[in-house]
């Protein structure tokens, strides 16, 4: 065998298996399909500022194992309350407005809990006609990626209930920290894997510049990936497979703006484009004082600006950035960076929703397959998914699982 454990990507989760298994002395493959670690935590640096193209968010801050890891390697980290649903200066968004639609969402929130639908779909609870709808809708763009129709309430209920309110950033990039956690093991960068095969002594990865073996394999693509059969498997796979497509990832995209000359923005604001239309983006301004607007879209918005290409995407920002600051905005903004992670190859979308009925398809997608094959990422985890934290405690997961295999 050329290794105990060959990792299939080296985002969040591989990079804690990785770290974890070696620690514990074992041989490790680490195999990555684009030319960078991170996966979709992504800090690149432009205009002097590190900007996270993916996760900016420790969320759960007090019991993020990752704030912990941060302050080990010396990154500092704003732990200070966040200006998110607050309405700079109610700009379009009056006071009663704001209280209305954050009453939506809290009643579908207690209906989700008292009373949910026997179809599991969220959006069967929302009020006919009601007035916030399109607001709802917006909210759950933005946490799950995802419209409520396509969202199991179950699901969605596992994590709420053990999220917390404390979102903390880590000022030189949550990317950074991630890539910089890459332990001393042997890795192949822009090395896809094309099939993982059980066996008789192991595992066998065959890539397009030969085949590894292993005795055991970790695998952390992503459910996308998954689903569409980018990596051929064994028979033995199928439920996994199946999985992974009750799992889709929904969609999230960040617009950056540089901001220059006297625009009068204050820093750490925050505004909602249109708070009835269900595609609008949320505007973070001035984020830890610097001179950029990130703009966010979710779900159906995030669907609706890569349909519409690069340039209409930053055009339609901007059209609600004047509708709510003034024409004037326009002389002070400057496109500077955009996602497209539903285009991203090996990655396919952003964060995993279980779809109506199928929350149990994470346990399923955990499970290992002939105590040979693990399975790791945001996706598996019961409770934590849609977040890097969530995808690092499944990569330590799947490595103490590989351990007591090997043992």
């Amino acid at each position: 065998m050329d290794y105990d454990v060959a990792i299939v990507g080296a985002g969040a989760a591989g990079i804690a298996a990785a770290r974890r298994l070696a620690k514990a002395g074992r041989s490790v493959m680490l195999i990555e399909a684009s030319d960078r670690v991170g996966g979709r935590a992504w800090t690149i640096e432009l205009a002097q500022m590190p900007l996270d193209m993916g996760c900016g968010w420790l969320h759960s801050a007090e019991r993020n194992p990752l704030v912990k890891l941060a302050q080990a390697k010396g990154f500092e980290i704003e732990a200070g309350p966040t200006a998110w649903q607050r309405q700079w200066h109610d700009l379009g968004f009056s006071a009663e407005e704001q209280q209305a639609a954050a009453t939506a969402w809290s009643t579908l929130q207690q209906r989700m809990e008292t009373a949910p639908p026997a179809s599991d779909r969220a959006s069967d609870l929302l009020p006919p006609e009601g007035e916030w709808n399109n607001y709802c809708q917006s909210v759950s763009g933005y946490m799950n990626g995802a419209a409520l129709d396509r969202l199991s309430v179950v699901d969605f209920l596992a994590y709420d209930k053990a999220s917390t309110d404390s979102n903390w950033r880590v000022r030189k990039g949550y990317g950074s920290l991630i890539a910089s956690s890459l332990p001393e093991v042997a890795l192949r960068l822009s090395l896809p894997v094309r099939r993982i095969a059980l066996t008789g002594q192991g595992v066998r990865l065959d890539t397009d510049h030969g085949a590894v073996s292993a005795r055991t394999a970790v695998v952390t693509a992503s459910t996308n990936i998954l689903s569409r059969g980018a990596i051929a498997f064994d028979a033995d796979v199928d439920d996994h497979l199946h999985a992974a497509g009750k799992l889709p990832l929904g969609l999230a995209d960040k617009l950056f703006f540089e901001l220059h000359g006297d625009h009068g923005l204050e820093p750490e604001s925050h505004l909602l484009g249109n708070p009835h239309a269900s595609e609008t983006g949320s505007y973070y301004i001035r984020p830890l004082g610097r001179p950029v607007i990130e703009g966010f879209f979710g779900g159906t918005g995030a669907v609706a600006i890569e349909r519409a290409g690069l340039l209409e995407a930053f055009a339609f920002a901007i059209e609600e950035l004047s509708a709510q600051l003034g024409a004037h905005i326009r002389r002070h903004v400057r496109p500077l960076a955009a996602t497209s992670w539903c285009r991203t190859d090996w990655v396919g979308g952003s964060y995993s929703h279980a779809l109506p009925g199928e929350a149990s398809a994470r346990l399923t997608l955990a499970r290992p397959v002939a105590e040979r094959l693990f399975f790791a990422g945001e996706a598996t985890h019961p409770f934590d998914f849609s977040t890097a934290h969530g995808a690092w405690q499944s990569g330590e997961r799947a490595a103490d699982e590989v351990i007591e295999r090997l043992a």
